[in-house]
């Protein structure tokens, strides 16, 4: 596994040389990583649909709350990776040694409650969300493994979001590619069994995903705790220091919301498209689909922002983490718009490639798609600018902004298109370009502003002495 590392892959500062290869060479890994992540609910879908219908509604049940918990489990280690990325931009390896332990702590406290909780109510969430009786048992079974894996799932995310901070996101990436591969190989041993390894079904799958999060966890540890990537937390840094904690769960916090808000946002508007009828739900589908590719990209983009950002503010150069900014905004914006337009072009045959026996949904698909398509750079804008606040320690400007977005803008524009016009279904297509464009305008809006510039994390905070302290008594010396 030492072919995992990359601490040659990356410079030791982001604060230096070119902005654009930092941008490229941070982001592709972190698009890469995020695409293999949904590999796993892929892989579970395709071997679960070789037992029953009823097994992959028992996995397809369970899959909004996974994804939630991972929104959650993804936000809140942000405020570890924002630190981690200001103390490497000013050299403070003690405090990033000290930041790195209390995150790990806060998120795996966490971890625990909400796995613990979930378990205990897996059978009543099933219930709630509609779970018949022939479905029921596998549910409630694969629910309860996913929720005591959520404890590794988490863990990793910590990790991800350290190395993040500092800059490494080659080895995160390689890590769930193992993993992935591994995945392949367990979900059809563990559903149908081998050998000494007995047929477990349903459950199968939600063991062979387990076994692998938590395998990609230990890595990670292993990485972390072993300094092969400029982190060592050493025993005195896991003293828990409550006031950090409640400042990096101020932090994170947000966060969390923010992405759980997209999360249950999807939720709520597939709702709104289902009371028209199964060909919209399946244009909104497959449209959801195709959005994904552009998403993705700007996800990696965004993080990417976040961490330079983060180090530039950390070392002081505000002009530079605004040039990031810009830069990234660029990218960010065109490379969408051009993908918009091959999809504009190309829109009738993607279509065709979900559903090919439909052709009312292709009809559908293609003009969602064509009315989206080139406000595609807007998504892009939206997704640097959060990042940019997000390295500067403005979580809640970020939450603000996707909660306007989404609550504000996208649902209620839908619903009002919808519902009382004569567009139809045809209003919740137009509610997306629209709303993409003034939210990408209110957070340009917001960004030009400079209100993010004057928010400071690491200055003449209790952290800065404490770590000093122990320094002091780690090496004998009476404060």
């Amino acid at each position: 596994m030492s072919s995992l590392a990359d601490s040659r892959s990356l410079p030791a500062s982001l604060t230096e040389g070119s902005i654009v290869r930092a941008l490229v060479r941070l982001s592709i890994p972190i698009v890469v990583a995020n695409i293999l992540q949904t590999a796993y609910q892929i892989t579970d879908t395709f071997w679960v649909g070789r037992l029953s219908a009823e097994a992959v509604a028992a996995v397809s049940l369970c899959f909004p709350l996974n994804f939630l918990m991972i929104a959650v489990g993804g936000g809140l280690p942000i405020a570890g990776s924002v630190l981690i990325s200001q103390y490497k931009g000013r050299g403070d390896e003690r405090a990033m040694n000290h930041v790195a332990a209390q995150t790990l702590i806060m998120v795996l406290v966490v971890s625990v409650l909400l796995s613990t909780v979930g378990y205990v109510l897996s059978e009543p969430i099933m219930r709630f969300m509609g779970a018949e009786p022939a479905v029921l048992p596998d549910a409630v079974r694969f629910l309860q493994i996913t929720f005591l894996g959520f404890i590794f799932v988490f863990g990793f995310f910590v990790y991800v979001s350290l190395m993040r901070g500092m800059g490494v996101v080659g080895t995160p990436m390689m890590i769930v590619l193992v993993t992935v591969l591994l995945n392949l190989v367990l979900d059809p041993l563990f559903i149908f069994g081998w050998g000494p390894v007995p047929a477990m079904g349903v459950s199968g799958a939600a063991m062979a995903t387990l076994f692998t999060q938590a395998l990609a966890t230990l890595i990670g540890f292993a990485f972390l705790f072993g300094g092969r990537h400029g982190l060592k937390p050493r025993l005195p840094d896991f003293r828990p220091d409550f006031t950090f904690i409640s400042k990096a769960f101020r932090l994170g916090l947000p966060s969390s919301i923010e992405q759980s808000t997209r999360a249950l946002n999807l939720t709520v508007m597939t709702l709104l498209v289902s009371s028209f009828g199964t060909i919209a739900v399946a244009a909104y589908g497959i449209g959801i689909r195709i959005l994904t590719f552009v998403i993705i990209p700007a996800m990696g983009m965004a993080m990417a922002t976040t961490t330079l950002v983060g180090q530039n503010i950390g070392a002081g150069k505000i002009e530079r983490a605004e040039r990031t900014t810009y830069v990234a905004s660029l990218i960010a914006f065109f490379l969408p718009l051009a993908a918009g337009g091959v999809m504009f072009l190309f829109a009738e045959p993607l279509a065709a490639l979900f559903v090919p026996n439909s052709p009312a949904a292709i009809a559908e698909c293609t003009y969602f798609i064509h009315i989206m398509s080139f406000t595609f750079g807007g998504i892009g804008l939206q997704h640097v600018i959060t990042g940019t606040l997000r390295g500067a320690g403005n979580t809640l400007s970020a939450m603000v902004l996707t909660l306007v977005s989404a609550w504000v803008i996208q649902f209620p524009l839908a619903y009002i298109l919808s519902r009382h016009t004569s567009l139809g279904a045809h209003g919740i297509w137009w509610a997306h370009p629209i709303s993409i464009v003034i939210s990408a305008t209110i957070c340009v809006l917001w960004f030009l502003g400079g209100d993010w510039k004057r928010t400071r994390l690491i200055e003449d905070e209790r952290l800065e002495e404490q770590v000093a302290e122990e320094a002091r008594i780690d090496e004998g010396i009476s404060p």
